[in-house]
């Protein structure tokens, strides 16, 4: 079977991507994170899962940012040669998208419907059966070739079937095999069929001899069941009773709260109509035509203009005095006339004793300019000091000249403003239709009275109705009073047991004393039933007890012949696959020598293989011994399983040739090895089409075509 076209959707980095492939070899080429490893695993996948599967690894390969209805999808192209050289096409495609996947397969055009039909001609075409078959044989990966990861009883099957040339599967076989020994022999601590049979045999007959004894006792046993039933009977009739009652009970405690509670708002609704009806009346009696918030001001400016009015009133009744006399002026103009000649002459003073001190060398220059200079600071002082008194008299003369003006203009001010303020007094009283200010008052504190009364009331009728219209009131009143009609007939309806004041703690009383009653009588009952019920003797069981001792005697001589067919024929099956897994290590021994020799360059030229376990062990020189591959080096070991792989590849497929899909298994292989090992696997190429992914440029020119698969280009804002 060789793949010539390959076509992935929302697969990883493969959001829509189709490559042709070469029969021969193909290599697949790409960076890190490049999409290689999704390449293996769309293979893997197309080649053996179902379509339909639901495992979890299918939702981690889904593109990034895909949608729900974007559900990863394979499709290969192939072909395949018949013995008589004939050369035939195909197409498979799968769209995994759970229990809606769907799988469609064309050989020769002829399409295969049924997904179950197709996945067998697919394995029949390819020779792998499963997934974890090809991932043990024809798929390798990077990190599974020491491990070998594979479906060992598969594998063994495979190596049977290739061997003796047949179509069945031992492992099966041998699972159906064990399990019915299993089934006949003790497992568990139980005794098994075998055991069980003979246990029923020895039963049947102490039971023979007993029955008698058993049918006794099974009389008494159903007597003491009727007398416990009808106890139980009797029991259960008066707990419903009383349970009756108690529901009768709950209902009157039900009754009587429903009725308080219409009670209470039928109160309620009646309170607040008449409270309606109240305010409704009050607000057509205001004792001021003029509202609260017009008249509150009214007042309060009358009360200003009263006390304007008595205050300029007074102040127009005393008389003005202006006084016209004149203080004495200051004599400030001689004190700074002196100041600026002392000022003068000690300036002059000092430089004449400054100029004898530096010209003639005069001593009493110094003195003399001290004194001039002092002199002239007395001067200055002197002068400040006039200067200020002069600024006195002025701010004196000025401010007795505006006290004289302002009198004289204020009265006429004054009288103005009283005529004014008379005026609008007058004008409010005549406003309110009142005679004076105690009138006023008088109806601002009846007006005051009146509406605090209303907001009073206004307030107790939201805390009666809340958020209720007042027009709604009469017919909530009446549903109210409707209500407490209802519940005084169902009360009455009750009967005396409404009327009783603790009827329903009475009855919760009883009916606990009557449940336990009942309980008692229940438990009795069931101990009766479990008497009857454990006493399976009647004269029918007794009567043909006798005949199916018989049968069981039989039954029991059928197993043990059974017993013995089976482990006869487990044991031959063992030397039958034995004497297969035999046959076929030393095929892959020989298969192996040839290459392992090549790719270590003759360091290890003999192999041998554990028949059981499908160990390795390689002859080495240095040693003298044999080694277990697993003591090699790292390149030594995968060299040697990669070896082991393509061994098996041909030995488990038969004459079919599934492709070898290899995830760069001679990464860890130096350049002259993994030339080697390439040489190995570009032979595979007249018999296997080989699928190469790597990240190395190394690999090709081996390859017959070479894909080079871009990595991510986006980076990480930092």
């Amino acid at each position: 079977m060789r793949i010539t076209s390959l076509t992935l959707r929302n697969l990883g980095r493969h959001r829509d991507a189709e490559w042709s492939l070469d029969p021969g070899m193909t290599v697949f080429r790409g960076p890190n994170e490049s999409g290689k490893s999704t390449v293996q695993r769309a293979l893997e996948l197309v080649l053996t899962r179902p379509a339909t599967s639901t495992a979890s690894d299918l939702a981690a390969l889904r593109t990034w940012g895909s949608g729900p209805d974007n559900a990863p999808a394979v499709a290969i192209d192939f072909t395949w040669d018949e013995d008589d050289g004939s050369v035939h096409h195909g197409r498979l495609a799968k769209l995994f998208a759970g229990p809606s996947g769907t799988t469609r397969l064309e050989l020769d055009e002829v399409a295969v419907a049924d997904p179950v039909r197709a996945e067998e001609a697919l394995a029949e075409l390819s020779g792998v059966p499963t997934e974890g078959f090809l991932r043990s044989t024809a798929s390798v990966r990077q990190t599974e070739l020491a491990g070998l990861q594979r479906d060992e009883a598969a594998l063994r099957d495979r190596l049977t079937a290739t061997m003796s040339g047949a179509d069945r599967s031992t492992a099966r076989a041998r699972r159906q095999l064990e399990t019915a020994l299993a089934d006949l022999a003790p497992r568990n601590g139980g005794p098994g069929r075998l055991g069980t049979a003979a246990e029923a045999v020895a039963d049947a007959e102490r039971r023979l001899a007993n029955g008698e004894d058993g049918l006794a006792r099974l009389e008494r046993d159903r007597e003491a069941h009727t007398t416990a039933r009808e106890r139980r009977a009797d029991a259960e009739s008066a707990l419903s009773e009383r349970r009756m009652q108690l529901e009768k009970a709950h209902q009157a405690e039900r009754l009587h709260a429903e009725r308080d509670d219409a009670q209470a708002r039928h109160d309620r609704f009646a309170e607040a109509i008449g409270l309606r009806d109240e305010l409704v009346e009050l607000d057509k009696t205001h004792p001021s035509p003029m509202p609260l918030a017009q008249l509150r001001p009214a007042v309060e400016r009358l009360r200003t203009l009263g006390t304007r009015i008595a205050t300029l009133e007074e102040m127009l009744a005393s008389e003005v005095h202006v006084n016209f006399d004149l203080p004495p002026e200051r004599r400030w103009q001689p004190k700074s006339r002196i100041g600026l000649l002392l000022v003068g002459l000690g300036i002059a003073a000092a430089i004449a004793g400054v100029v004898l001190v530096v010209a003639a060398g005069v001593s009493y220059g110094t003195i003399l300019a001290a004194i001039g200079g002092v002199v002239a600071v007395v001067g200055l002082a002197l002068h400040l000091i006039a200067v200020r008194e002069h600024r006195g008299d002025h701010v004196t003369h000025q401010m007795r000249d505006e006290e004289v003006t302002r009198r004289l203009r204020g009265r006429s001010d004054l009288e103005q403003e009283l005529k004014l303020d008379r005026a609008e007094h007058e004008e409010l009283l005549a406003k309110l239709e009142l005679p004076g200010t105690p009138e006023v008052e008088e109806r601002l504190a009846a007006e005051t009275a009146h509406v605090a009364r209303i907001d009073n009331g206004r307030a107790r009728l939201s805390g009666l109705i809340g958020d209720e219209h007042p027009d709604t009131l009469p017919s909530k009143r009446a549903g109210a009073a409707a209500e407490i009609l209802g519940a005084t007939e169902a009360l009455d309806a009750l009967g005396p047991i409404a009327r009783e004041p603790r009827a329903r703690e009475r009855l919760e009383v009883e009916v606990a004393d009557t449940e336990g009653v009942a309980d008692r009588a229940r438990d009795d009952e069931a101990a009766a039933r479990a008497r009857v019920d454990q006493n399976p003797v009647d004269a029918e069981d007794v009567a043909g007890l006798a005949e199916r001792l018989a049968t069981w005697r039989e039954d029991l001589v059928a197993l043990r012949r059974r017993e013995r067919i089976l482990t006869r024929t487990l044991a031959e099956l063992d030397a039958a696959e034995q004497s297969t897994m035999a046959r076929a290590t030393r095929f892959l021994e020989r298969r192996m020598v040839k290459d392992v020799a090549l790719v270590t360059d003759g360091r290890y030229q003999d192999v041998r293989m554990d028949d059981a376990g499908l160990g390795f062990e390689v002859r080495s020189a240095e040693r003298g011994d044999w080694v277990a591959v697993a003591d090699l080096s790292r390149g030594t070991l995968d060299a040697v399983y990669l070896a082991a792989r393509l061994g098996l590849v041909r030995l488990v497929t038969g004459d079919r040739r599934p492709p070898l899909i290899l995830d760069d298994p001679l990464v860890t292989l130096d350049d002259d090895r993994a030339e080697r090992a390439l040489a190995v696997i570009r032979a595979l190429t007249s018999d296997f089409q080989v699928i190469y992914l790597t990240a190395s440029e190394r690999f090709d020119g081996l390859g017959d075509k070479v894909i080079v698969l871009e990595g991510p280009k986006g980076v990480a804002d930092s």
